[in-house]
């Protein structure tokens, strides 16, 4: 005589399997939604403007060659490799979305470092202009003396574009105006906008060589003012960024000791959510407490 199952086993497991669906459904959604929620202070500055590759700036700052196909290429490759490797060893996929955002986060520490450079270029290159101006010679010619004596090509470029210009028989002031967007920061934009008035302003010769030394000052100011916000907060970011790494060590602790919890992560719903929602979390907190001095000293 054949052994039969009871008849509620499988209406019983049907039920079962849709309560964890439905679960799971339910932890992926209040994942995303805690996610963008998060992230919603970074969107100000991180969405591109329409037709605008959003690596574009950072590619053009870094000094990037090989143009915007060759850049998502290699981003590309990247995420692929990844992705294959994620399958072969039985991992989340969201490893590989995230591979694929890491040649982004290290252009933009890249970029960024480009243009410190170029802002403490932008400093000397006006004191070269003063000392020209000092010596007789004229705004357009105490410009293109100093830039020409400047080797970095993020801080040359607005005055380049403005002398450009002027050669093409535009004013000098509207010249240094419309090219002070291509400043590498506020500061900086700021510092031709000086010069810009001044020129229009037609000022002496010893005044105007008195209004860069000013902009000049100003910016080195500014610079000095950055640099002490970073040192003050070192300490600060250090903290934030050992409890970052404190969380992860304590749930690989926790899961290890816990067989419980082990198990629990060990599940689709911890696999798919729990652990990239953690991660992603983290990563944003971390994020938002750079920016916060970013913002504070641009």
């Amino acid at each position: 005589m054949a052994h039969s199952r009871p008849r509620g086993t499988d209406a019983d497991a049907s039920a079962a399997a849709d309560r964890l669906s439905t679960a799971f459904a339910g932890a992926l959604l209040a994942g995303v939604a805690a996610v963008c929620l998060v992230s919603a202070p970074l969107a100000r500055r991180s969405l591109p403007r329409a037709g605008h590759h959003p690596d574009a700036t950072a590619l053009e700052e870094a000094g990037w060659r090989y143009g915007i196909g060759a850049w998502e290429w290699l981003r590309g490759a990247l995420f692929t490799a990844v992705l294959a490797a994620c399958i072969v060893l039985s991992l989340t996929p969201l490893v590989a979305l995230a591979a694929a955002a890491a040649p982004s986060v290290a252009l933009r520490w890249r970029a960024k470092a480009a243009r410190h450079r170029a802002s403490v270029a932008t400093t000397q290159l006006l004191r070269a202009s003063e000392a020209a101006l000092r010596a007789g010679a004229a705004m357009p010619e105490a410009l293109r003396r100093a830039t020409d004596g400047s080797a970095d090509r993020l801080a040359r470029r607005p005055f380049v574009d403005a002398l450009r210009a002027f050669d093409l028989r535009a004013s000098l002031d509207v010249a240094l105006r419309a090219a002070a967007p291509l400043a590498v920061d506020r500061a900086t934009r700021g510092a031709i906008e000086t010069l810009a008035l001044g020129v229009g302003s037609r000022l002496s010769h010893e005044r105007t060589a008195a209004l860069v030394a000013a902009a000049a000052d100003r910016l080195a100011f500014e610079q000095r003012l950055a640099e002490e916000v970073r040192a003050k907060t070192t300490g600060l970011r250090s903290q934030i960024l050992l409890l970052a790494l404190i969380v992860p060590a304590l749930c690989a602790y926790l899961a290890l000791t816990v067989p419980s919890l082990g198990d629990t992560l060990a599940t689709p719903l911890g696999r798919f959510v729990l652990l990239p929602l953690a991660a992603a979390l983290e990563l944003i907190g971390f994020v938002i407490s750079r920016r916060a001095v970013d913002e504070a000293v641009r």
